[in-house]
């Protein structure tokens, strides 16, 4: 498709194709590379970020699928196909498990396929829309969901690129206003803290170099995108922390990447 290869600028990085590159995936080009370099030597944690939340995903899923009986998933912003994309977690536990993905990065459109296997009891679709046109998102939403009953809402590291307050809290509540009671909205964040202050120098780094733009907030300011909702256990915390399960020696560290799960009343 002309029009989208249009779409992809290789001249300048991109932060879905460096997460990619972070994560060990080929879908990422050099500019990306020595970026995603660059800022590993402003702050040598930060590729830990996008494994742990990506295990977070998992984490997330499996217990929304096993225990909460969640069969339904809207994953807006999901970013460039890996392992364990959020289908594949929720279908390996219920197979008839429907999934809806959402993003407008062309290089994520140009993958979509690999988003759009399923299993032959559940479904899955793909959707190239902008977070901000959540009346099409609902609208294209429908045609697979039944948006009767609980969908689980994915925004990981997503909201980050709307820099307005009053636009990033409007648009997550306007999501989870238009769905059921039952539903869930499991959502990350990058942060600010005192406690890590070379995240700051990274992401300065990364607005003055790559597209698009980010904006950190606090734990605090992420916590505020639960407001009205049912937090589950252990709240908004650093996503390594979200029930990191056996396997892991004591408290996993903290990375500045934080997220949490909460249920609608």
């Amino acid at each position: 498709m002309p029009e989208q290869a249009d779409r992809i600028n290789t001249s300048q990085p991109h932060t879905a194709r460096i997460w990619n590159y972070w994560l060990g995936g080929k879908d990422n080009y050099p500019v990306d590379q020595a970026a995603g370099d660059h800022i590993r030597t402003l702050h040598p944690g930060i590729g830990d970020y996008a494994r742990e939340d990506r295990l977070f995903l998992g984490r997330a899923v499996s217990h929304l699928v096993a225990d909460r009986g969640i069969r339904q998933f809207l994953d807006i912003g999901t970013g460039l196909p890996t392992a364990d994309n959020t289908h594949e977690v929720a279908q390996r536990l219920a197979p008839e498990s429907r999934i809806v993905y959402v993003d407008n990065d062309p290089l994520v459109l140009a993958h979509a396929r690999a988003l759009l296997t399923s299993t032959p009891e559940g479904r899955t679709d793909y959707l190239d829309e902008d977070l901000r046109n959540v009346d099409v998102i609902l609208e294209h939403a429908a045609k697979t969901l039944d948006l009767t009953e609980p969908v689980a809402l994915v925004l990981l590291g997503v909201v980050i690129f709307i820099e307005d307050d009053a636009e990033a809290y409007g648009l997550v509540r306007r999501l989870t206003d238009a769905l059921p009671s039952g539903s869930h909205l499991v959502l990350s964040h990058t942060v600010t803290d005192p406690s890590m202050p070379d995240v700051d120098a990274a992401v300065a780094f990364w607005n003055e170099n790559g597209t698009p733009k980010l904006t950190q907030r606090t734990p605090r300011d992420v916590t505020r995108f639960f407001d009205g909702l049912e937090l589950l256990d252990p709240g908004v915390v650093s996503c390594s922390r979200w029930r990191p399960g056996p396997g892991r020696d004591g408290l996993p560290d903290e990375v500045a990447m934080f997220g949490g799960v909460a249920r609608k009343p």
